[in-house]
């Protein structure tokens, strides 16, 4: 989990009466203006960026709840906060030129998981590329697949068969099996997974075979080896390469026309931006697994595993500084109805002692 922080602060203001900030430490990664505490049902907030240094003393913080992830998905930034209800929410940052002048101005607008599924945007997807695709593919190709009005250049690649050419270097590549090709491979492991290894390093890779995984598990297909065994193997290079991308594409065309897209994607992704310093925190966040469920599961096993005899309410709230009472307090009451703990007089002075 990150040690960010989602705080919401009253600002006194009738026009922008709250600023939401995401922060680390003392540190104010971004900071917007808003006009609610939280998005309604369908609807989306729009947001202020706020260009002062972060801090005032007028305003009265409302709620500080720990932040479980932060993700960037090309302009728009995903943040899943860690409590029960209101968790799941996006930033989306928009440029906009001027009608009257020229440059551009940003718009920012915050929207929720409900928000985002009864608002269903117009997408429309082309299998034809653009000129701003500038694609490497390799000498070595025979008979390579087709990148219709993209930039296409014959190079000796470093690796892989395919690769995007963005911002003066090389972003992604694409390594080409057909069904024989990829068989064959097999017979040598341990050279196969050095050169998936190799692939691995890019930023973005993949292997697309122009095959179905069941055409390996077609004995007539096989030869000299068993469906289990092809099983197995498979199983071990999806395992020994968990960052690395596997597609069985089905056939030729639907393999081009999958790599094509893929490349689409990623410009599409490292052209769009959000504030810097922002995505530069992110980025030391987003690519990390170790979330075991979030301060909820943290409490329930603090009071389950580490504390002996009776305790209060005060004695959590000391133990898991900055997390809202509203948490705790649900971990107290999901352990009372499930009959793991017992509850001693009422209000302030009450007591919690585990069930026998």
């Amino acid at each position: 989990m990150s040690d960010l922080l989602w705080v919401l602060e009253s600002t006194k203001s009738d026009k922008f009466p709250y600023r939401l900030s995401i922060k680390k430490g003392d540190t104010t990664l971004l900071s917007l203006f808003v006009q609610n505490k939280w998005p309604g049902a369908g609807s989306q907030i729009f947001c202020l960026k706020d260009t002062s240094d972060g801090s005032s003393n007028d305003y009265e913080i409302v709620e500080k709840v720990p932040i479980i992830s932060i993700d960037r998905y090309g302009k728009r930034l995903s943040v899943v906060l860690d409590r029960g209800v209101n968790k799941r929410c996006e930033f989306l940052f928009l440029k906009k030129k001027y009608k009257n002048k020229e440059g551009e101005y940003e718009q920012i607008f915050w929207r929720t998981q409900q928000g985002l599924k009864e608002h269903k945007p117009r997408v429309k997807l082309t299998a034809k590329g653009s000129n701003n695709l500038h694609i490497l593919i390799d000498t070595n190709e025979k008979y390579p697949w087709k990148f219709t009005n993209c930039i296409v250049e014959r190079v000796q690649l470093p690796a892989g068969d395919y690769a995007l050419f963005y911002n003066n270097e090389i972003e992604a590549v694409v390594e080409r099996k057909s069904f024989e090709n990829f068989k064959a491979d097999i017979a040598n492991l341990p050279i196969l997974h050095q050169k998936l290894g190799e692939l691995e390093k890019y930023k973005h890779s993949a292997l697309v075979i122009e095959a179905n995984y069941s055409d390996y598990l077609n004995p007539d297909k096989l030869s000299i080896y068993t469906p289990s065994y092809m099983a197995k193997v498979i199983a071990e290079i999806f395992a020994f390469h968990p960052k690395f991308q596997i597609i069985f594409a089905g056939n030729r065309k639907l393999a081009n026309e999958w790599t094509l897209r893929f490349f689409q994607a990623i410009v599409s992704h490292e052209s769009e931006s959000i504030p810097d310093r922002v995505a530069e925190e992110i980025s030391k966040y987003q690519t990390k697994n170790d979330f075991t469920g979030g301060i909820y599961y943290n409490i329930r096993k603090e009071i389950l595993e580490n504390i002996d005899g009776d305790f209060t309410i005060n004695d959590l709230r000391n133990r898991f500084a900055n997390n809202p009472d509203s948490t705790i307090r649900k971990v107290l009451n999901d352990l009372k109805k499930e009959g793991l703990i017992i509850s001693h007089g009422r209000g302030k002075g009450s007591t919690w002692t585990k069930a026998p």
